[in-house]
């Protein structure tokens, strides 16, 4: 790569000023100076010794230089304030790349560009060069991390909470069709954003045994003896907003043992145990969710929940203390968000920080809990409500297992105060479970419910569900703390960064101020009947498809065709999700064109991504079943002119900023009743794609927004889902009765795309015909009916493109800033703080 040589010019370091100004300064010459430095000073090259990822590096620390001033003011005007700071306790925060994103809120993009070229360097390749971090699974993670764009773009003051994992969530690599977990190494070059602060180290403790002694007053106090310490060092992000001040902190934990090396054991030539405590420690933040189907990894995942929130909770208490406002006043000042049920131990551990710690008396401590945290519930699935073995749990944190069963011993108290009489009314709400085996389980979600003054579902089906279903209970004692909070997605990284030409063509035509009010999208409904507009519509749709198209060559091999349909199903593997009813689809299509080589039918291309978790092996069959499928299609000249499917590995973030795009169909296909919200759906209309979904999740009120003749409905509601579970749902003989779902079963079951392995597909065929529990055959034929609709309308282009255009008009509910500001009025109870530079 050729680029113009520069000699770094040298700041002036005799003043403060002159040197602020330089790091700084937005303009184009100022930049690529800044970038000579860096690569220079920081990074400690010369250029033509520099690596793609020296240029990189030095381009991350020239735009974090621009953010710390405003990062360092926005600290100082919260602690100079009496505001109320929302803490988001989080175990994953997905954040994608930080560089595009933080060029497009500094709003320095275009001049970074310019910079860049004067030197002789592509933006975009430096860009791409970032390594993702990869601290999230999904859904979960990347609405933690809209949510943080979101709370810094409309000035409220916040604090993100979680975990440094060292290593992420695996990398995804396939091999023979089946899914290949490889180690996530995303720190291996370094990390420009986030800053080491050993200084603000918190300890946490595991194990070991209560005490109880006099605290001289006549009564006692309970001391914990631990049997291990883990030390906490914080690193910390700024999470800039878009076009303003202030920028907020996200702080993970990294684990580290508090004495890494003993000395004594290196000397008697015992080396493993003289790092055997560095080891266990750093096992904590080593790898985002270990897989807990062993004792060992159930372990590990509670340490890991209780280290991050110990040193959140440490941190406000000592935010608090330092600022000299009384403890008493903690939810005053601070609103603690609990993002689904891994922080849930936050209940008992800032009861004992209070009453054990601060020798607060226990009912204003709980007051003081109960109106700091608040609860969000990501779940309807049992699977995904966490308990714990009480045995696990007292052995590993022994006071919190105390707190918790007196916490319980004054529930169960009211409970039966209130329902006299109704003992199965007191086993359901109890925090512990007796699972009539002799073991006993802590419910994470009843913790949690009961100890927020506020508990929030994110869509208002889910939060229907959660009402009268998985804590219809506790709705019934206190339905004042029950709201619903639908989810949103931010449109800086989903719009913006992610689909430039649609954005450039918005706002040629509304101005920029949608970006960061996305309703006044509303204004681009009168153009959805513009002729020209619409052709500048469907271009810019064609090119981020040809994008895509390259990209899924470069990678597979496989040649697609941008004019074809990209019909799209990109999410984590589960059954849930149904990813193997898309399949049937595609094997039905297959089946038709072989039947009738002449069939009019609108050219499709498939695109799957995801990751199955790593013991899940049905999800991992699927991931096979889908390559499979795509071998057998691929290699029929008969049929790869009209479908194919390809499957992306390691989806990502990263990945989904060219997949949404690019996308005509958006697969939200779930059963209806076990998706809780989904954000993908949200991004995929943001960006022209229609959907084709169940009434499930936020698809509902996507249809509602959207309008029902901008949305393709099949299957079963929610409510027609628990009919047929309590009347007996009977998949064999929807089998029986449907010749096209027979055939497609037939052909699995008898080795067709399995090369004659009648065995391979078994598990699925069997528990397909034999328990069905998500219901493929139920909506089957409604799929099926409904994609041909798709294939009709797809194929009056204007039609489909006055779709597209009013699913993005209509869009605006599902912005996260929307989303912050219900939580901030209704929940948080927070207001915005100008930060002034």
């Amino acid at each position: 790569m050729r680029c113009i040589l520069v000699a770094p010019v040298l700041p002036d370091l005799g003043s403060e000023g002159s040197l602020k100004t330089q790091r700084t300064a937005a303009g184009s010459d100022a930049l690529a100076h800044s970038f000579l430095d860096n690569l220079f000073f920081v990074q400690g090259r010369s250029r033509d010794r520099a690596t793609f990822n020296d240029l990189y590096m030095a381009l991350a620390h020239t735009v974090r230089d621009r953010l710390v001033e405003r990062w360092i003011q926005t600290v100082l005007n919260y602690r100079a304030q009496d505001v109320r700071v929302v803490c988001y306790l989080s175990a994953e925060f997905l954040t994608g790349p930080h560089l595009a994103n933080n060029l497009i809120n500094l709003g320095i993009y275009d001049e970074a560009d310019e910079a860049m070229r004067k030197l002789g360097l592509d933006l975009e390749t430096l860009i791409e060069q970032e390594a993702e971090p990869g601290l999230g699974n999904g859904g979960l993670g990347r609405l933690a991390s809209c949510f943080m764009d979101s709370l810094a773009t409309l000035d409220i003051p916040a604090v993100g909470y979680g975990i440094r994992y060292e290593y992420g969530i695996f990398d995804q690599e396939i091999r023979d069709g089946w899914q290949v977990e490889a180690t996530d190494k995303w720190l291996r070059l370094g990390n420009p954003w986030a800053l080491e602060r050993p200084e603000d180290a918190f300890e946490v403790q595991f194990g070991g045994h209560t005490e109880r002694e006099s605290d001289g007053k006549g009564g006692f106090r309970v001391r914990w003896v631990p049997q291990r310490l883990v030390r906490g060092i914080p690193n910390d992000t700024p999470i800039l907003g878009y076009r303003t001040n202030t920028a907020n902190t996200l702080r993970l934990w990294s684990a580290q043992a508090v004495e890494s090396f003993n000395f004594e054991s290196f000397n008697t030539g015992d080396f493993f145990a003289a790092v055997s405590d560095k080891v266990d420690s750093e096992n904590i933040s080593k790898i985002l969710y270990p897989n807990d189907e062993q004792i060992q990894g159930k372990q590990l995942r509670l340490e890991q929940q209780f280290f991050f929130v110990s040193c959140s909770l440490q941190h406000i208490v000592k935010i608090q203390k330092v600022a000299e406002r009384p403890l008493a006043d903690l939810h005053r000042n601070f609103a603690i968000q609990m993002n689904d049920t891994h922080p849930a131990i936050a209940v008992a551990e800032l009861m004992r920080l209070l009453v054990d710690e601060n020798q607060m008396d226990w009912e204003t401590a709980w007051n003081v809990t109960t109106h700091t945290l608040s609860y969000t519930n990501h779940t309807l699935l049992p699977e995904a409500l966490e308990k714990w073995p009480a045995s696990l749990f007292g052995a590993l944190l022994p006071r919190h297992l105390e707190i918790i069963e007196e916490i319980n011993r004054r529930h169960l108290a009211d409970v039966r105060s209130s329902y006299p009489g109704d003992e199965d009314r007191v086993r359901r709400v109890s925090i512990i479970e007796d699972a009539g085996s002799g073991e006993r389980y802590v419910r994470m979600a009843h913790l949690a419910t009961l100890g927020s003054h506020a508990v929030n579902g994110v869509a208002a089906l889910h939060t229907d569900l959660l009402k009268t279903s998985v804590l219809r209970d506790f709705y019934d004692l206190t339905p004042e703390k029950f709201s619903n909070k639908t989810n949103g997605v931010t449109p800086r990284r989903w719009m913006v960064l992610s689909n430039p030409r649609l954005a450039q063509l918005i706002s040629s035509r509304l101005g920029h101020s949608w970006i960061h009010d996305l309703e006044k999208l509303r204004k681009l409904e009168p153009l959805a009947e513009d002729a020209e507009f619409a052709r500048e519509w469907r271009a810019i749709k064609h090119h981020n498809k040809q994008r895509l198209a390259a990209y899924i060559y470069q990678i597979l091999g496989i040649a697609v065709d941008p004019d074809s349909m990209f019909d799209v199903l990109v999410k984590r593997l589960h059954e849930y999700k149904r990813q193997h009813l898309k399949v049937l689809h595609i094997l039905t299509l297959y089946k038709r064109i072989q039947h009738n080589p002449e069939i009019a039918m609108q050219p499709r291309t498939f695109i799957f991504g995801g990751k199955a978790a790593p013991g899940y092996r049905m999800a991992k069959l699927i991931i096979k079943l889908i390559h499979s499928a795509a071998a057998v299609i691929h290699g029929d000249p008969l049929v790869r002119d009209r479908i194919r499917a390809v499957f992306l590995p390691n989806y990502n973030v990263k990945l989904g900023q060219r997949v949404y795009p690019a996308a005509d169909l958006s697969e939200q296909i779930s059963l209806a009743g076990l998706e809780a919200s989904g954000t993908g759906n949200m991004k995929f209309a943001m960006n022209g794609a229609l959907t084709i979904g169940t009434l499930d999740g936020a698809n509902i009120e996507i249809r509602e927004e959207v309008g029902a003749d901008n949305f393709f409905l099949f299957g079963l509601t929610a409510q027609e889902v628990e009919q047929k579970r309590s009347e007996g749902d009977n998949p064999r003989a929807i089998y029986e009765a449907n010749p096209h779902l027979r055939e497609v079963i037939d052909s699995l079951a008898a080795g067709e795309f399995s090369h004659g392995d009648r065995g391979l597909f078994e598990p699925l065929v069997q528990s397909l015909l034999n328990s069905d529990p998500y219901m493929l055959f139920a909506d089957y034929q409604s799929y099926v009916d409904c994609q041909d609709r798709v294939d009709q309308a797809y194929q009056d282009t204007n039609h489909w493109t006055r779709m597209s255009i009013l699913n993005v008009a209509r869009i605006g509910k599902f912005s996260s800033d929307r989303a912050i500001r219900d939580y901030c009025s209704e929940i948080w109870k927070t207001w915005p703080v100008k930060i002034e530079i």
